[in-house]
Order: C-alpha cells, then sequence, then structure tokens
C-alpha cells in the first residue's frame, strides 16, 4: 500500500507573526519557514505505518512556491521514500487556495493509486481545516478527520477521533482520507545522515497545468490586521475590591 502525504510550508511555529504595514497581509521577508507541525505528524504515521510493515512506499506532496522543495526535503530525511513538488506560483505570499490544492491532490491520488492518504488537520498559517475533507468528496472516499489513534486492519481503518465531548472511534473503509491531529504521535528529528541520504531521493517538480487545474484565487483578502492589545491588569487590595471590580466590568 502506498501511502501519500501532502506538506505544507508555513511560517515556523517558534516566530512571531507580524502584519504588514498596509494591513496587505502577513509579512515573510525574513522569516524562518518551516513544514506545518501537523503534516509532520502525518510524515511521522505514514513512516510508522511503513516500519510496521503496513505501507510499501511513503509520498510526500507539496503545492505551493519552489521553496517548498526545502520542506519536503525535511519528509524525505524524516523518511518518506519520494516527493512530489507542485510549483503552483512564484508569489511567497500568495496562498494556493484549499479546492485547488485538493484537485491536484486527486490528480496526484489518480496517477499513484495509494490506500491512504494523511494530512495535517489543518494548516497553522490560514487555519482552514478544508483540504483534506473536500479531497476526500473529490474523490468519492470515505473520511476521518482529527485523528488521535489509527489503526489499520485489512480493507478497514479503525480511527479515534477528538470531539468537543471527548473521543469517538469510527471504522471506514479503505482507501481513505484522514486528518491528523497533535496527540497521535510524536514526530521524530531527522538525523544528520538522513538529511544527506534525502538530497539523493527522487523529487518531481510539475505544475498545476500537468494536471490541468487552475490555481487562480477565488478568495480576496480585503485586509489583515493583528490582535487586539490586551488591556493592562489591576491590582485589588482585597476580595471586597475584587468583587466590586468584577461587578464594574460586568456592567461594561
Amino acid at each position: 500500500m502506498k501511502v501519500l502525504v501532502p506538506v505544507k510550508r508555513v511560517i515556523d511555529y517558534n516566530v512571531k507573526v507580524r502584519v504588514k504595514a498596509d494591513g496587505s497581509g502577513v509579512d515573510l521577508a525574513n522569516v524562518k519557514m518551516s513544514m506545518n507541525p501537523f503534516d509532520e505528524i502525518s510524515v511521522e504515521q505514514a513512516i510508522r505505518l511503513k516500519e510496521a510493515g503496513q505501507a510499501d512506499e511513503v509520498i510526500a506532496v507539496s503545492v505551493g512556491v519552489k521553496q517548498s522543495q526545502e520542506t519536503l526535503r525535511t519528509a524525505l530525511a524524516m523518511g518518506a521514500d519520494r516527493a512530489i513538488l507542485v510549483v503552483a506560483t512564484d508569489d511567497v505570499h500568495q496562498d494556493i487556495e484549499p479546492l485547488a490544492v485538493a484537485k491536484i491532490l486527486k490528480a496526484i491520488v489518480d496517477e499513484e493509486q495509494p490506500g491512504l492518504v494523511l494530512c495535517g488537520k489543518q494548516a497553522i498559517d490560514n487555519d482552514m481545516n478544508a483540504t483534506g475533507q473536500m479531497l476526500s468528496a473529490l474523490m468519492g472516499w470515505s473520511q476521518a478527520t482529527f485523528a488521535s489513534e489509527v489503526e489499520i486492519s485489512g480493507d478497514k481503518a479503525k480511527v479515534t477521533r477528538e470531539v468537543d465531548g471527548g473521543l469517538q472511534t469510527i471504522e471506514v473503509s479503505m482507501p481513505t482520507v484522514v486528518t491528523v491531529d497533535l496527540r497521535l504521535n510524536e514526530p521524530r528529528y531527522a538525523s544528520l545522515p538522513n538529511i544527506m541520504k534525502a538530497k539523493k531521493k527522487p523529487m518531481d517538480e510539475k505544475t498545476p497545468a500537468d494536471y490541468g487545474v487552475n490555481v487562480s484565487p477565488r478568495l480576496e483578502v480585503t485586509g489583515t490586521t493583528e490582535p487586539a492589545t490586551r488591556a493592562a491588569g489591576i491590582k485589588v487590595a482585597s476580595v471586597d475590591e475584587l468583587i466590586a471590580k468584577l461587578k464594574e466590568v460586568g456592567t461594561v
């Protein structure tokens, strides 16, 4: 069984995000970029399935700018077998929308015929949480979202997923699309020898035109603003004063 793992290049989660002065978007100049943390988890899970003998090949895919090859090399260094880079734009500030990404992934799935697609539940830059679900709909496959545990058994996958009320365990038919959550696993670090080996692993470079997909934006960002600054706190001398202050805040 092949496992397909889409990965996205995003601002590193340790970096303080800053909005452009004109409010047109997030400033990416001289900013450290990394693999989306949820995608790291999906790559790790795919590698574990291979190590357990339940998968034969792990294919990492990225749709975006040419610099995404660095993200794919990270996936290859972790243990993926090969990669496919779809260069969809030259502008690092242009985010390829989930529907366009899902259409490209569908074309790749049609070519590669994987038994499982493992996606991060969402990207930490736009938090849309949509690509996996859209791919499932386009393919007509089953889907399991927010997975915190995945077990493959024959033509079935048992997935424990995180829901508002706790945990829900479902069984879906293979092939399937699974989007993973934080508690599924702890991604491994790529060792230096594996980083060197990753440079020799195959990476195909494609364009959306190769798959007949139009990635022109359908959405327009009208403005981007920083979160509201948190108001300064105050000290109170007694419980009575605290209660009085809380009552004042409650009436604002």
